[in-house]
């Protein structure tokens, strides 16, 4: 894709999305945002992804599509209500767009579809990349469903690019802004006994890897949007504690942890743990601003 060229995006108002139609922006995209709600300008579209229903005529003359939105995994427990809203809100949504993309003339060149690194499970210290076979787990199934979900975009030729995220490190959100007042509080700890791998990219660089996927015609199909350095849990609680000076010595046991979020939701997104490798970023020419952990706390904290 070329500057000046339209983007469509999905989750725009996320913490993600919000950076990302910022970056597309100022690279020279004429960016829409697919809003839920009535559009407020020339620069939203309105869609709904419960109802079924998209404004296919205003996707009009789009020449590619990032699609971000999703129920949060992680905010409240996992409750079979829960886990199908997460299930849903990822298949029918993808569903819809890579639909309506599928019959849009022009079509447009790219989707980019935003998956996580639950494709793989919690796999100990396996090093996994991008071919590596699907794990088990709740996550691993919606993953595995969310990006079979865009095949009506890629049988319709349609370059579609599966962007498997890891944890997103940001002052503003996520993982790190919730752990972030613990540990200042000195109340930081590994989780259980730490070994667990956290496969992690900065915010400044996942939004970089998404631009790049847009306009790289190379990538296409799984890409693992992570750092090339993923560490364990131990090795993370380390390093935040050194970044904030605080002490690390209050381990959280895991039992404590499936009493707290549910066993289910404590083992596959806390306890288990995956070491993922970005082996298609780094065979196509990406370059991280912030590949090791150290630097990469300190430049957002």
């Amino acid at each position: 894709m070329a500057e000046g060229e339209k983007v469509a995006v999905t989750g725009a108002s996320g913490l993600v999305g919000t950076e990302l139609v910022a970056r597309l922006r100022a690279r020279g995209f004429e960016v829409l945002r697919l809003v839920r709600r009535a559009p407020r300008g020339k620069d939203e579209v309105r869609w709904d992804p419960d109802a079924g229903t998209i404004d296919r005529e205003g996707l009009a003359g789009i020449r590619g599509a990032v699609h971000l939105a999703g129920e949060n995994v992680a905010s409240g427990r996992w409750t079979e209500a829960k886990k199908a809203r997460i299930r849903g809100s990822r298949v029918r949504g993808t569903e819809l767009l890579a639909g309506a993309l599928a019959e849009l003339s022009p079509k447009p060149e790219v989707l980019v579809s935003a998956s996580a690194i639950g494709y793989y499970g919690a796999r100990g210290d396996e090093v996994l990349h991008e071919s590596s076979p699907p794990g088990g787990g709740f996550l691993a199934s919606v993953c595995q469903q969310w990006e079979a979900a865009t095949g009506a975009a890629r049988d319709a030729g349609i370059r579609v690019v599966n962007a498997r995220i890891g944890v997103v490190l940001s002052d503003e959100g996520g993982a790190l802004a919730k752990m972030k007042m613990p540990f200042l509080l000195g109340l930081g700890g590994r989780i259980g006994d730490g070994s667990q791998y956290m496969s992690w990219i900065t915010l400044d660089d996942v939004v970089s890897a998404l631009v790049f996927a847009v306009e790289n015609e190379e990538l296409a199909g799984p890409v693992n949007l992570v750092a090339p350095a993923p560490v364990t849990n131990a090795s993370f609680t380390k390093t935040l504690g050194n970044v904030l000076n605080r002490p690390t010595v209050l381990p959280v046991p895991k039992f404590a942890l499936r009493l707290g979020a549910g066993a289910e939701m404590a083992d596959e997104m806390l306890i288990g743990g995956a070491r993922v490798v970005p082996a298609v970023l780094q065979a196509t020419g990406f370059e991280w601003k912030h590949p090791t952990l150290e630097p990469a706390l300190r430049s957002v904290l």
